[in-house]
């Protein structure tokens, strides 16, 4: 590929196989049901069926191709732009500012890794949250076009002396260790493992329903099954065999995302590499992250490890009409030193908390109410007329004593430090996150106060950002204006620039 992007040039001509296997697999994955379905459903003329199925990808394989041949960008030097054309029978042009360009992530999946090319996207901080996807480009190719797009200052965009591919690590900063990441996926991520190992049993319940829809088997089936498999073993066993699938399931999350996660740094930018099958390379350039986070658990303290967050912004309205927020870039597994390092490689400096703002009691009320009393009231009316419920009546002293306590916890690290540089929120129950941002990345501010706390002068605080918001909830009202004030005169008689 020429490595002139001033002139508008396709994607890899060897990659036009990729494009095509791309849209023909989602054909079939937006089929694959009705497929399955009709081919067991129908006893005669199968092969009208697969007529058909062989028609779609047909139309699927020529809309690939003229989806290729349509598809062009280019770098427009003069206006700073990155000009997209696309589109088959209505002619789209994506037009994008290079200053609004955060990250440029190249990856390479298996279908990309046969055919030697690279996917390449683009992540912008639009108004449309549009990005842009270049499914299939030369090594070279990749590398010199994303050094052009966050380097701008610097770059030539017809320059063509390197052409040879970027290192991915040019000056090495961390790399995770497989015993590390080993680590990290037993003590974190509890909640998401649970939650997606639940998604993926509501899916095979639904998947098996389809096939006794299929085979024509009694409805029930699947329920008595289930049934009889939770009498067949004990209560302990079925936590033990739970216990073990959540752990399974944040091995093979945290090494399927984080294998081989390395840092580096390449002239102005932090390179971020990981991936087991899919390699993902990111180059962002530090003043785009908006809020830096650091987290830790109770586990990963004692293992002396943490994970750090970098949120960027995005704020703009996606295509099913929701309101987007920031990119979110992870680096689990850190110590205290790298992650030291790596804060002076984004933030210039190690921040240091400053004056600390703690909330009022008041913060205790409406969690306690609306979290503890009220589904426990709600609990013991249904114990009480029900007598099937009343033997677990115990579960809800437990649920009340267990939920006040993280009520307290979540209280107690309820925590704004602010000093001249930065401002810290702390919080968190099981996970204490520290939320780190410069005043100079506040796009507004808002102080509220309910009627009923004018009289005891508490208040509420949230900062607006690109990437997302802050709270600080329940704090001395006079102390917020007070830091609203400071804050507006820093960003007003500051020259930096949020991003």
């Amino acid at each position: 590929m020429n490595n002139d992007f001033s002139k508008p040039q396709r994607q890899s001509a060897t990659g036009i196989i990729v494009i095509v296997v791309h849209g023909s697999f989602r054909v079939i994955k937006a089929l694959i049901i009705p497929i399955i379905i009709a081919f067991f459903r129908t006893s005669e003329n199968k092969h009208y069926l697969l007529l058909g199925l062989l028609a779609l990808l047909i139309i699927a394989v020529i809309i690939s191709y003229l989806w290729y041949r349509n598809f062009t960008f280019f770098l427009n030097k003069q206006n700073q732009e990155f000009v997209v054309n696309k589109g088959i029978l209505n002619r789209d042009q994506v037009i994008i500012h290079l200053e609004k360009i955060q990250q440029v992530n190249i990856n390479q999946n298996v279908l990309q890794k046969i055919f030697g090319v690279y996917g390449l996207k683009i992540d912008t901080a639009g108004a449309s949250g549009e990005e842009v996807v270049i499914y299939a480009i030369d090594e070279a190719s990749a590398y010199n076009l994303k050094e052009h797009l966050l380097n701008r200052k610097t770059n030539s965009v017809n320059e063509t002396a390197e052409l040879a591919p970027e290192p991915e690590m040019a000056t090495p900063v961390l790399k995770i260790s497989t015993f590390t990441l080993l680590k990290v996926g037993l003590t974190s991520n509890y909640g998401q493992s649970l939650a997606l190992m639940f998604l993926f049993f509501i899916y095979l319940i639904q998947e098996a329903r389809h096939i006794m829809d299929l085979l024509e088997l009694e409805e029930g089936y699947v329920e008595s099954a289930v049934m009889g498999l939770a009498t067949l073993f004990s209560v302990a066993i079925i936590i033990v065999v739970l216990l073990v699938a959540l752990l399974v399931i944040n091995l093979v999350r945290t090494f399927y995302k984080y294998f081989d996660l390395e840092i580096g740094q390449h002239k102005h930018s932090l390179i971020l590499s990981s991936g087991l099958v899919a390699k993902k390379n990111t180059m962002i350039s530090p003043n785009k992250v908006q809020i830096t986070k650091h987290s830790q658990n109770y586990f990963q303290k004692k293992l002396n490890m943490l994970n750090i967050s970098l949120k960027q912004a995005n704020f703009g309205v996606s295509k099913n009409g929701k309101e987007m927020q920031g990119n979110t870039l992870e680096i689990v597994g850190c110590n205290a030193v790298e992650r030291d390092e790596l804060l002076r490689m984004i933030l210039g400096q190690v921040p240091v908390k400053g004056k600390t703002f703690i909330p009022d009691w008041r913060f205790l009320n409406l969690p306690i109410f609306f979290k503890l009393i009220l589904p426990l009231a709600i609990f013991l009316l249904v114990a009480v007329n029900i007598p099937e419920v009343k033997p677990f009546i115990g579960f809800g002293l437990a649920y009340f004593i267990i939920g006040g306590f993280m009520i307290y916890i979540s209280y107690r690290r309820h925590r704004i430090a602010v000093n001249q540089e930065f401002i810290i929120k702390t919080s968190g129950i099981w996970d204490i996150s520290n939320e780190i941002i410069m005043p100079h990345k506040i796009q507004a501010i808002t102080a509220s106060q309910y009627p009923w706390h004018k009289a005891v002068d508490v208040g509420h605080l949230c900062l607006h950002t690109a990437a997302g918001r802050i709270h600080f909830k329940y704090g001395n009202y006079t102390e917020i204006k007070r830091l609203v004030n400071y804050w507006l005169y820093q960003v007003e008689s500051g020259s930096e620039n949020w991003m």
